[in-house]
């Protein structure tokens, strides 16, 4: 399959993981349902056949979409729901502030934080799936620049650059006590160093920023 044309969803069995906060030292579990997740990051070329914008800083039709904030991932989730004759799962308010996600709907979606490490970790318990240099783009490896999708070994469940190359928004707030409406960072990106690039490493941004090793993937709720 050409990796940078498509968007191929990969099913995630159901599960259990365990997140944690640095900050407040608290952990707790997440019982997670079956989902489809991306098997690859939203490559440039898919963007901009579905948006027509090309917003990276870095140019490359195979390379993950970066510059991207997570209202500019929302919304392409909803264009990529109505494109493939789904319903959106998000609805947006008219000045774009306030952003509802439709749990019913069988559109297009950010994957959840749960769901996000759920899938990375692809049931291994380490820090990561793999030996780092086989499985990501990081600082040590990616000559300080991006990289086209699909380079590296995949995970057990078929997932591709879950870790390193991008950075990749997932729906949840970081932590609203403390940040109000930033929102979790996810995977370590092409300019990290090799702590950054573990499966429980957590970031956080505000929804309106673009950053240049920032991107995502897109998820879908089962028997949508």
């Amino acid at each position: 399959m050409d990796a940078s044309a498509g968007h191929e969803m990969i099913d995630i069995p159901p599960g259990q993981v365990t997140l944690s906060d640095r900050r407040t030292q608290r952990s707790w579990p997440v019982r997670l349902t079956p989902y489809q997740l991306g098997a690859y990051p939203v490559t440039q070329t898919l963007y901009a056949r579905i948006t027509g914008l090309r917003p990276s800083t870095t140019q490359g039709d195979a390379s993950p979409v970066e510059g991207v904030s997570w209202r500019d991932a929302v919304r392409f989730c909803n264009a990529l729901s109505q494109h493939d004759g789904f319903a959106p799962a998000y609805h947006l308010d008219a000045d774009g502030e306030g952003v509802e996600w439709d749990a019913s709907a069988d559109g297009y979606r950010l994957p959840t934080e749960g769901e996000w490490e759920h899938a990375c970790r692809a049931g291994t318990a380490g820090p990561r799936y793999g030996p780092l240099d086989d499985i990501a783009w990081h600082r040590g490896n990616a000559g300080e620049r991006l990289r086209d999708v699909g380079g590296k070994r995949p995970n057990a469940w078929g997932l591709h650059d879950m870790l390193g190359n991008v950075w990749e928004w997932c729906w949840d707030l970081y932590d609203a006590e403390v940040y109000g409406t930033y929102r979790v960072l996810r995977g370590g990106g092409w300019f990290d160093e090799h702590w950054s690039c573990r499966a429980s490493v957590r970031r956080r941004s505000h929804p309106t920023f673009r950053v240049d090793d920032v991107g995502f993937r897109v998820a879908r709720s089962a028997g949508g």
